[in-house]
């Protein structure tokens, strides 16, 4: 399958949306190797994990352009004579969702118009991979849960991705664009934003850890999460990008095997052979957006574009720590 898809990728002209931060980047190094002509386009707003050295091995085989995805000038250019793009850009963070719901929708709903009504107007032709989020489920009913879960978003961000999500599903529908997003569960891998925890807790659990401090866990630690390491995301959007069945679906996106916050935590501090657990009250304004466990059934994908996770919890833990060993000075 790799060499089909080296094959496919060759040669195609690319744009990487958010392609400075975590999956953009190293999706853009795997293209790069592939033989594509890559463009990544990133805003680099600080705290949302855009970082020039994430493009370190291949700085000098694409182009980056530094601009927003809400300047609707710069996206019809960026648009022009792509064959493919993957749109990665957006605002991830629950708590800065809540805090500022209208840049929130600005960045994740209104400029996926820009985007969308450039490609309409300019390049309709273009393929497009949405990377969108099992968050928009809101409180699960049901583990596993396929795409024919209720959505219902308990926070604003839930809420501007679905929208933009849905946006690239309409344009398909209406205009002929071919389109499909995928719902990613917690990525995490080398390359992540490691600054802060509003991204996620999976890289802060790693920065405390390798740091000797405590990882504090809300409420009793055995919240289930199914986790994916980058590979096995970057593959999902590849194989998308490729397959014309995936114009105007929408897929899960899964990890190999469930694990409780508790025991991943364990896990981490072992590898790492360093740090401490604490089990704390959940703060009330982060109890009140918590979907609770997640388990995502990625039987659509796996049938349609034969994706499945490859890579363990524990070999992609040992991987990131090892990046995160040798490159901390870029991302601390």
């Amino acid at each position: 399958m790799k060499k089909e898809l080296k094959s496919f990728y060759k040669d195609k002209n690319i744009l990487i949306t958010g392609g400075l931060g975590f999956i953009g980047s190293n999706l853009a190094i795997k293209l790069v190797e592939f033989g594509s002509k890559v463009t990544v386009m990133d805003s680099l707003i600080p705290d949302f994990g855009g970082n020039f050295f994430n493009i370190a091995p291949v700085k000098d085989q694409l182009i980056v352009n530094i601009s927003d995805m809400r300047d609707q000038h710069s996206i019809e250019r960026l648009v022009e004579g792509k064959n493919i793009i993957f749109n990665l850009s957006g605002q991830v963070s629950h708590e800065d969702g809540m805090e500022d719901p209208l840049v929130d929708l600005q960045i994740n709903a209104v400029s996926q118009v820009y985007l969308l009504e450039a490609l309409r107007k300019i390049n309709p032709s273009a393929k497009v991979i949405y990377a969108g989020t099992r968050q928009i489920y809101g409180k699960i009913e049901k583990t596993p849960v396929d795409e024919t879960h209720l959505v219902r978003p308990t926070d604003t961000n839930g809420i501007s991705k679905f929208a933009g999500e849905w946006y690239h599903i309409l344009y398909n529908q209406v205009y002929g664009i071919p389109t499909c997003s995928l719902r990613l569960t917690n990525t995490f891998g080398p390359r992540q934003l490691m600054k802060h925890s509003r991204q996620g807790f999976i890289p802060y659990f790693i920065r405390l850890a390798l740091d000797n401090q405590e990882i504090r866990i809300f409420g009793d630690g055995n919240q289930i999460r199914d986790m994916m390491f980058v590979d096995d995301a970057v593959n999902a959007f590849l194989l998308a990008g490729e397959n014309i069945r995936s114009n105007g679906n929408y897929y899960n996106l899964g990890g190999i095997k469930p694990i409780s916050l508790l025991d991943f935590a364990n896990l981490i501090v072992k590898i790492v052979d360093k740090g401490s657990i604490k089990l704390v009250p959940f703060p009330k304004e982060r109890e009140k957006i918590d979907i609770g466990s997640y388990i995502g059934d990625y039987s659509k994908i796996n049938k349609e574009l034969g994706w499945s996770p490859k890579v363990t919890i524990e070999e992609g833990l040992r991987k990131t720590v090892s990046y995160y060993l040798e490159n901390k000075k870029y991302y601390w």
